[in-house]
């Protein structure tokens, strides 16, 4: 599914720290630039305290000019749902984050919704998940994976996870390719698509984002595939 197509576009991760939020604000860079309003919502940060900056922060810096929304934030670096317990705080329900998502649907192109960890990390002691919010919004989810060994497990357990939940991949990106990439990462570019079953839509330089914004939307435009609206193609063998 194209996103240039998609109202709201679930981007989740095989886990903590593969560079979600980068190639959230790439996607947004390209739409962007295409001259299409564009919102990115997420709807629970943990691990920073009020007044810090978070991922949107991030976002915001590298693409100037687009709505961020953050529902609420845990100050320690845990699951949302432990996070809110540990603070004394309500937690964000997935129906809480589909409603906002929707909400931003109505006056935007693009409504980019960034989860935490990956696809069944806790938003609730009860339970939701990111995957829920998504079923709820009917929106296809896109997989930001490594780079190198041990991806392709972690890669092929969200891929199905997402398909035993009847919710559509949009495809897989590998959030922060190596300036020199290893036996194992030039092997995942062809076994990525296989074994999960979903193309591999676009490799994200490494380090990417801490360039300027001009610098990181033309990483974008190169790191991401036709699909997401770049210019990405698997190199070949």
């Amino acid at each position: 599914m194209s996103v240039a197509t998609a109202e709201i576009l679930v981007v989740t991760g095989t886990g903590t720290g593969v560079g979600k939020t980068i190639v959230t604000a790439a996607i947004a860079a390209l739409a962007r630039e295409r001259g299409q309003r564009v919102a990115v919502l997420k709807p629970a940060q943990t691990g920073v305290r009020a007044g810090e900056p978070g991922d949107l922060a991030d976002v915001a810096r590298l693409v100037p000019g687009i709505t961020t929304r953050e529902l609420a934030r845990y100050p320690e670096p845990l699951a949302p749902a432990t996070a809110a317990r540990r603070a004394g705080q309500p937690p964000v329900t997935p129906a809480e984050a589909a409603d906002a998502a929707r909400k931003l649907a109505a006056d935007h192109d693009l409504v980019l919704v960034e989860g935490a960890g990956g696809l069944l990390v806790r938003f609730t002691d009860d339970g939701g998940t990111l995957a829920d919010a998504a079923a709820a919004l009917g929106a296809p989810v896109l997989v930001v994976a490594a780079a190198g060994l041990g991806t392709l497990n972690h890669t092929e357990l969200t891929v199905e996870a997402l398909r035993a939940r009847g919710l559509a991949c949009a495809g897989v990106v590998i959030g922060a390719w190596p300036a020199v990439a290893d036996l194992a990462a030039m092997c995942n570019l062809t076994d990525l698509p296989a074994v999960t079953g979903v193309p591999l839509v676009g490799a994200l330089p490494d380090g990417a984002g801490a360039w300027p914004p001009g610098e990181f939307v033309t990483a974008a435009r190169h790191g991401l595939g036709s699909a997401l609206g770049g210019e990405w193609q698997t190199p070949g063998p």
